[in-house]
């Protein structure tokens, strides 16, 4: 039986980073009282789960099914700029991710497993199992957060500053730009050709 790391519904649910643009760690971080959890993830993990967070809003909204009150936007007075809790003590790394809408409870239900080795297969071991043998291996822990619609929209507006805020992107080839500097290919003359 995994251990549950679970809030229903947490005093604050957040997304935030640790060290200078080009080398942040991106955290989520839930707290109920005096207990704090965090767990670290990829910048690509937080950019899908704020976007799918925002359409399971907008189709729970548009499918007239809930008698919930969805806001379309982030609610004045939930916004939240501080900075993570501190210290910031990684429970683990985020792996698998799954959301889903509870429409008894009219919650957003976000549940974060750990990343494990055990569980990336390559396409040739891919092949070479039936569907019968693989079996993803049964995680050790899960965080589970339980989000009221209001605050899951907060969620995502603070996640788009967050990721906002690391490099600037280059105007001309779209890669970051780090603090020093940043050689562009497309700037130096260099030109894709096409096949």
């Amino acid at each position: 039986m995994p251990i549950v790391h679970g809030f229903d519904p947490p005093e604050r649910f957040v997304t935030g980073t640790v060290g200078p643009p080009g080398q942040r760690t991106f955290f989520l971080q839930a707290r109920s009282g005096a207990r704090v959890v965090s767990v670290a993830l990829e910048k690509e993990q937080v950019q899908a789960l704020a976007g799918r967070i925002d359409e399971l809003l907008d189709e729970v909204m548009s499918s007239g099914r809930n008698e919930a009150m969805i806001p379309a936007v982030a609610p004045l007075g939930l916004d939240d700029a501080d900075p993570l809790e501190q210290p910031i003590e990684e429970e683990f790394r985020a792996g698998t991710m799954t959301l889903s809408w509870d429409p008894d409870d009219e919650r957003v239900v976000i549940e974060v497993f750990p990343y494990t080795e055990a569980a990336v297969i390559s396409p040739e071991q891919l092949d070479q199992l039936d569907e019968e043998e693989f079996q993803e291996p049964e995680p050790d822990e899960v965080f589970l957060v339980r989000l009221p619609a209001g605050p899951a929209r907060a969620f995502v507006k603070r996640a788009e500053q967050v990721l906002e805020a690391g490099r600037p992107s280059c105007p001309f080839c779209g890669g970051p730009i780090d603090p020093d500097g940043h050689l562009c290919v497309r700037a130096n003359g260099f030109r894709r050709r096409d096949p």
